[in-house]
């Protein structure tokens, strides 16, 4: 019999929560570096040390969503049949990680535009989206060299991880041609983005022709 998580694991995970709601909410309100790890854990109730059992930084809590994003890919790379290529695997991933997006709009919900805000303006925070970034594609290409170990070497898998994330990132740069659209990009219905985002990754794996 399947049971669900237990108390104190959904204690733990509202607790996460109301650190991250709090978090954004002052980051909308006072700015980033005007707010501090105190104040987020007043406003979540609980105590500075407790932020951090949760997040070892404000930088780190804004990116809470990554670790998600990357269990769904790595379970359908772990998953791949005998016949398929590396980037058909690695397609398919990133249509799940879209997929779950569209179905949940978390691509869109209020963390998103306020990061990529960020991202443009905080050097702090343009620097974790950097390290997250290169973690997140040296992790997939670690997982895609498992899982083809015949086919890859680690420096192609490096490689065509490297094309398909860099097109991603590339095509989400190129819509917004100032940081103060972000929130007119991303504000209805994420259908319209997202379908571009798939675009670039059919570009990067088929060319131009593709698109």
């Amino acid at each position: 019999m399947t049971t669900g998580p237990g108390l104190r694991e959904r204690k733990k995970e509202r607790t996460r929560q109301a650190l991250i709601t709090a978090a954004l909410a002052l980051f909308e309100e006072r700015g980033y570096d005007e707010t501090t790890i105190a104040d987020i854990a007043a406003g979540a109730d609980v105590s500075a040390r407790t932020f951090f059992s949760y997040f070892p930084s404000k930088e780190e809590l804004l990116f809470a969503d990554t670790e998600e994003r990357l269990a769904l890919a790595f379970a359908v790379i772990d998953q791949r049949g005998p016949d398929d290529s590396p980037a058909d695997v690695l397609v398919r991933a990133m249509g799940a990680v879209f997929d779950r997006a569209e179905q949940f709009g978390q691509v869109f919900d209020r963390a998103v535009p306020l990061r990529l805000r960020m991202v443009f303006s905080v050097p702090a925070v343009q620097g974790m989206a950097l390290r997250r970034l290169l973690s997140a594609q040296q992790r997939l290409a670690d997982r895609l060299h498992a899982a083809f170990p015949d086919r890859l070497d680690r420096v192609e898998a490096a490689a065509v991880v490297g094309a398909l994330v860099g097109a991603v990132v590339s095509a989400m740069v190129s819509l917004m041609e100032a940081p103060e659209q972000v929130d007119e990009l991303l504000a209805g219905d994420p259908h319209r983005i997202l379908t571009q985002l798939r675009r670039a990754v059919d570009v990067a794996v088929g060319g131009i022709g593709a698109g």
